[in-house]
């Protein structure tokens, strides 16, 4: 019983650190979808994580901080895409320089706003997202199997872990059932067709773009209001790009996504409670070698090793319309 438990309690904390790469890689697949490749996910984690922790700080309302992270999130998407489709500019030097921006900026305005080396203040309680209990989950926590599963995995969590989880499937039925869908995905395939039928390739981009910043807006306020209790320096840690690993993965589909990211998650999880832990034959796993293994499977996953992602025939290629 008592591995059972730490097992549930392996599980929950998979729950807690998939979440923000979840929200991310989403608002990865609807940019890339059309055709717009986003290496920004990172520097608008960022932006988004700062605007939110600030605002929150400010108006002593996780809310509105939500809404300040997704309006910065936004406004960072339409500058990569006023680069990259107005003005048909490289896509990942965009990204990257955002990535760059966003490193920097958010610590300078940091320490001109709170001179506390770049991170904001503590949060207290009425300023953070707070976990919610579900109906029955206190009445049944005893109940052995299921009492565990109830309130340790499924209740507890915060509105935004429940969020990303219902965003997958909501994204699916976006992507694939509606005429959004359908016509973002052919722009990202075929522009000149799309174009010829008398729809917006720019528009249907720009769209999409605004959706991926009001996603990956989302996961930048967790990180700071729900995870976290403040905005720390450079605090996404590479989350951006392991969630762009997990969509290249996912082969820019919302469910497999949910899957890679679950699996980076996990062995996010397992680095906290491995370390110290003695395992038969190799000894006391080192820390290092534990906190590393989400980076070498982002690595290992983009070099093309496990299996072959094939993206978007014209992701990355700027549309020009033949006259």
């Amino acid at each position: 019983m008592e591995n059972f438990e730490l097992v549930i309690l392996l599980l929950d904390a998979t729950l807690r650190t998939s979440t923000p790469l979840i929200l991310a890689a989403l608002a990865g697949m609807f940019s890339e979808r059309s055709g717009t490749i986003n290496l920004a996910l990172e520097g608008m984690m960022l932006g988004g994580a700062f605007s939110a922790a600030a605002v929150a700080f400010y108006m002593d309302d996780p809310w509105i901080g939500l809404l300040a992270a997704i309006a910065t999130t936004i406004g960072l998407s339409l500058l990569h895409g006023f680069a990259c489709i107005t003005h048909k500019g490289n896509q990942v030097v965009s990204g990257m320089a955002i990535n760059i921006l966003m490193s920097g900026l958010t610590a300078l305005v940091g320490i001109a706003l709170f001179a506390q080396g770049g991170k904001t203040p503590a949060l207290d309680k009425a300023a953070r997202f707070q976990p919610i209990t579900l109906p029955g989950a206190e009445a049944v926590k005893d109940v052995p199997i299921i009492g565990p599963i109830y309130f340790e995995l499924l209740s507890g969590h915060n509105i935004l872990v429940y969020i990303a989880f219902l965003a997958v499937p909501a994204a699916w039925w976006v992507m694939y059932r509606t005429r959004f869908g359908l016509r973002l995905r052919a722009v990202g395939e075929n522009p000149g067709a799309v174009d010829t039928a008398g729809i917006g390739v720019v528009a249907m981009r720009y769209r999409a773009v605004i959706c991926s910043g009001v996603l990956v807006g989302m996961s930048g306020a967790y990180l700071s209001t729900a995870q976290g209790a403040s905005f720390l320096q450079d605090m996404t840690a590479g989350k951006g790009y392991i969630a762009l690993a997990a969509m290249v993965f996912g082969k820019w589909r919302p469910f497999p996504a949910l899957a890679a990211c679950l699996l980076f998650g996990f062995l996010d999880a397992a680095a906290t409670r491995l370390q110290g832990v003695v395992l038969p034959v190799i000894g006391e796993v080192p820390v290092q070698l534990v906190q590393a293994l989400p980076y070498v499977l982002t690595v290992i996953l983009l070099a093309g090793f496990i299996g072959r992602a094939i993206p978007p025939k014209a992701l990355g290629r700027p549309y020009v319309k033949e006259r």
